[in-house]
């Protein structure tokens, strides 16, 4: 155990809902057994506040020289150079970065002991307009191709506008092959109904369509973590779902905040999630004499 001093735990990071620091911190001391086992062991991008979301706020990649040496960094190569990530292992660490005004975590889609290999796959679901219905019915489209091929899926709300459906790999295959696979399922959903979906990458071209990213999945791209905060008005929260909870028609992605999420914990719906890790080689196969035939 370490001690971590909250300082200024009074400060007001959002202005809109007078939501403290110290609601902040308090908020993911409470989370930290769900929200860990999604980022043990992986490197981290950090969204602060430090003034408040009413003054600009930054992303930090870098850990700083400050940090005390129980928080675990890892050094990972970059194009020029490397680069010294946190790593958040444990609740004290989490609690710190709270206190730095850390807002949002977004981990990689790898650990660190296989950086060039992702443990996940992740398809974000982002709307052009309001259009909820579209988003939903994107990802039960991709929940039903993904269990076609015998692979398991989890939902998650956003805590914006839109959906990540993501599935656990057992991280077998590296980045590059894991993204090409990703965009031959996104390509089925686009096939199946263009006027609602699409893979178009400029803003512009995509009308009131549904984008189905599969960007994220590449060395260092990261993904807002479940449980995570969201720096909007609110407080929302990036909510691991289960998929029965899409049909309810109060559904909203933003829907749960740090002042009601305690009231909407129940079974953790992603407790498997490790579990089910899956290689990709034999739905590759399947997929590929689909698209022979």
């Amino acid at each position: 155990m370490h001690d971590v001093t909250i300082t200024r735990p009074t400060k007001v990071l959002f202005p809109k809902d007078g939501i403290t620091k110290a609601e902040l911190v308090d908020y993911y001391r409470r989370i930290a057994p769900r929200m860990l086992p999604h980022l043990r062991g992986r490197p981290l991008a950090l969204q602060r506040f430090p003034d408040g979301l009413d003054k600009p706020g930054f992303f930090q990649k870098s850990a700083g020289p400050y940090y005390p040496t129980w928080i675990r960094k890892v050094t990972v190569p970059k194009a020029g150079g490397t680069v010294k990530h946190v790593v958040c292992n444990d609740a004290d660490t989490l609690v710190y970065l709270a206190n730095q005004a850390c807002i949002t975590i977004h981990p990689w889609l790898s650990c660190v002991e296989h950086l060039h290999n992702p443990d996940e796959m992740i398809f974000d679901l982002d709307p052009s307009t309001q259009n909820l219905a579209a988003v939903i019915d994107g990802a039960h489209m991709l929940h039903d191709v993904l269990e076609n091929l015998d692979l398991p899926s989890y939902v998650k709300a956003t805590g914006s506008r839109g959906l990540h459906v993501v599935v656990p790999l057992d991280a077998s295959q590296d980045f590059d092959s894991v993204r090409e696979f990703a965009r031959t399922i996104a390509s089925l959903l686009v096939e199946r109904d263009p006027a609602r979906f699409t893979q178009e990458a400029y803003k512009a071209k995509r009308g009131d369509r549904v984008f189905i990213d599969t960007n994220r999945n590449a060395y260092a791209q990261t993904a807002v973590a479940p449980y995570s905060i969201r720096p909007q008005d609110g407080a929302p929260i990036a909510m691991p779902l289960a998929w029965s909870e899409l049909r309810k028609r109060s559904f909203r992605p933003d829907a749960v905040t740090i002042r009601n999420v305690f009231d909407h914990l129940s079974a953790d719906p992603w407790k498997d999630f490790r579990r089910r890790a899956v290689t990709l080689e034999r739905a590759r196969r399947r997929v590929e004499k689909h698209h022979a035939a």
